[in-house]
């Protein structure tokens, strides 16, 4: 897959994303948030904000967990959850 290819793919998949009227669980929603983060956020790494010191925690430990992907790769994985995940 080329480098365009994949970020029209990613485009898709985002929009499917946004655009579902499914509800996940909150692991599966961290592996979202996190996935695209880590595609997205090309400044170093990126710290969550908010309210709920909680829910940046949590937030924080999935960007961890995920911090040695590539852009790439994050963009890959984000349409794989959401592939497996989002029935259209």
């Amino acid at each position: 897959m080329t480098e365009e290819e994949l970020n029209i793919a990613f485009k898709k998949a985002y929009q499917r994303a946004c655009n579902t009227k499914m509800q996940f669980p909150p692991d599966i929603m961290l592996h979202f948030y996190a996935y695209y983060k880590q595609a997205t956020h090309t400044d170093g790494f990126y710290t969550p904000s908010g309210n709920s010191q909680l829910r940046n925690a949590f937030k924080l430990n999935a960007l961890f967990q995920v911090k040695d992907l590539t852009s790439e790769q994050a963009k890959l994985k984000y349409i794989e959850l959401v592939n497996k995940h989002i029935v259209d």
